[in-house]
């Protein structure tokens, strides 16, 4: 089916196919749509900082409550105040010469599981799990196998393996996770 007219797609935004064009809600509204406040998110998280796991690369918490939900940063495999990274050959230029998936994804869960400790959660607490390799074909037979070290299918969270063209550090594998706090 092939629409002409703008279709109503949520109650924040519309879409124009005939132009292919995207209207926000404060454009245009969609017919039939009511407006909404925004919700102020801000106000109601909590920072979570640890001073064990490795420092954050940008501006930003290592994790965020908010209500019963820890939304852990996007992390790799670093070790805190140390310029060696888990399972990477650097040269002497700082371009990743080789790597072992295995090690980097285990030092990257163990670094999750340090997070989570700030806040009195532990792995099992995991919800949701987004990761993220840098070569999908190669690493994620690898990945799976050290991921399965950690976590099943039947207790263990959600997940979404996305391969990416890379990442902010020479690493190959970062993952962003959800838990629920016990607190």
């Amino acid at each position: 089916m092939i629409f002409t007219q703008r279709q109503k797609t949520s109650a924040y935004s519309s879409v124009d196919l005939k132009n292919n064009s995207l209207h926000s809600k404060c454009e245009r509204r969609a017919p039939n749509c009511e407006r909404r406040t925004p919700m102020l998110i801000s106000k109601n998280t909590e920072s979570i900082f640890s001073e064990i796991a490795p420092e954050a690369v940008g501006p930003y918490p290592h994790a965020k409550r908010y209500g019963e939900l820890i939304f852990v940063s996007g992390i790799g495999p670093r070790e805190r105040g140390k310029k060696e990274i888990p399972g990477v050959t650097l040269s002497p230029s700082g371009e990743v010469e080789s790597y072992d998936i295995e090690v980097q994804t285990r030092s990257v869960i163990e670094n999750i599981r340090t997070i989570l400790q700030v806040v009195g959660c532990d792995l099992g607490d995991i919800i949701d799990a987004q990761c993220f390799l840098t070569d999908i074909m190669n690493d994620f037979k690898k990945f799976n196998k050290v991921y399965s070290e950690y976590f099943n299918a039947e207790t263990g969270p959600s997940r979404t393996t996305i391969g990416v063209t890379g990442l902010p550090t020479p690493i190959a594998v970062e993952m962003k996770v959800v838990a629920r706090s016990r607190q």
